[in-house]
């Protein structure tokens, strides 16, 4: 599992120009699902990123995670993070996982970020999708529950 997180003042994502989620202060995350990801990856990137110390404290140092600040988190379903584009010029995403699979997983991330407490908003899964963001720093992460960038 993969994911994009960019540490916002502000996010919205719309579908046929309306907004659908939308929060302030937190965490934009982009959430690719693999065709070999399970609840365990779903688990390890969750907590991992509820836990990522990467908001400021009263010295400006990246001290304080997305629990310490109440921060909310904006989850949006990006199935391209699995595009590979070593071969060709044509992404290819087959190690993408299939539809009901993602979306069973993207639903599981969703509910544990609920579970420690965030408010959460989201996208709407297989839909074209406007995302907007105000990136505070910027602070872009990139994380893999395989393997370490």
């Amino acid at each position: 599992m993969r994911a994009v997180v960019q540490r916002v003042k502000e996010s919205k994502v719309e579908v046929k120009s309306e907004t659908i989620g939308a929060i302030g202060t937190g965490l934009l995350i982009f959430l690719g699902v693999g065709e070999d990801d399970s609840g365990k990856d779903c688990e390890y990137l969750a907590n991992k990123i509820v836990h990522l110390r990467i908001f400021p404290d009263e010295k400006d140092l990246m001290n304080l995670s997305l629990i310490d600040v109440g921060g909310a988190a904006l989850v949006v379903s990006q199935f391209t993070l699995w595009g590979d584009c070593r071969k060709g010029r044509r992404p290819s995403f087959v190690k993408a996982a299939r539809p009901e699979h993602a979306k069973h997983l993207y639903e599981h991330f969703v509910r544990l970020l609920k579970k420690n407490g965030i408010h959460v908003e989201t996208g709407q899964f297989q839909e074209m999708m406007d995302v907007f963001l105000i990136n505070d720093g910027p602070v872009t992460l990139m994380l893999d529950s395989r393997k370490i960038f």
